[in-house]
């Protein structure tokens, strides 16, 4: 079931719209239609959430070409049957290593440099084991539709370590999990992650 509520639903297709009638369009009338309706997607945000409109602009209805969703890469690896999570300096909460896909990296090289940079280990990718749509589960609003990977690992090297956008790292048991960072994933998430551990040949989610 969807989750988003219906005004984040409506701002995000009429800012797909926009982008990609701006991104084809010939006619200059035409151009300024496109622009109207980027303003109303603007206006919706700026009058429902708390994030200003110059962020809004810059973020949100900044990007140029046809709209796509975005790629959020989570790096999944587990160790004496506890899950590794990252502190997160931005809000303090916890999360599997990963961050935004990268242009010229696969999912799998993504993976393994978020959880290199995040948490100092080195890893080799096994399997995917779910590919979700964000709007699908519990996350906070935001504007982005997002598709969400969750590929583990396996660790061949290194130590814990944080790094620049984290503030701890560990392991933990399903049913002692930190506060998590529901911009990033859910505990509903973690534990299916969980499920694949305990099933090895659980097939690959996608939703």
């Amino acid at each position: 079931m969807n989750t988003a509520p219906k005004w984040l639903e409506w701002a995000k297709q009429i800012q797909a719209i926009a982008q990609t009638g701006l991104a084809y369009t010939k006619d200059v009338y035409d151009e300024e239609r496109y622009e109207a309706l980027r303003e109303i997607s603007i206006d919706i945000l700026n009058s429902y959430t708390s994030v200003d409109r110059e962020i809004i602009e810059l973020s949100f209805a900044n990007e140029r070409g046809y709209a796509t969703p975005k790629v959020d890469i989570r790096g999944v690896v587990f160790k004496d049957n506890k899950v590794l999570l990252v502190q997160e300096k931005h809000d303090g909460d916890w999360a599997l290593p990963g961050g935004w896909g990268d242009i010229g990296l696969s999912p799998s090289e993504v993976a393994v440099k978020e959880i290199k940079e995040e948490a100092g280990y080195e890893v080799r990718p096994v399997r995917l084991l779910a590919v979700l749509d964000k709007k699908f589960h519990h996350h906070p609003p935001e504007p982005y539709h997002v598709y969400k990977f969750f590929i583990q690992c396996e660790i061949v090297g290194g130590e814990a370590a944080a790094g620049i956008e984290t503030s701890g790292v560990a392991f933990f048991e399903e049913n002692h999990l930190p506060q998590l960072s529901l911009q990033r994933n859910t505990e509903e998430q973690i534990k299916t992650m969980f499920q694949f551990l305990r099933d090895p040949n659980k097939a690959a989610i996608v939703d």
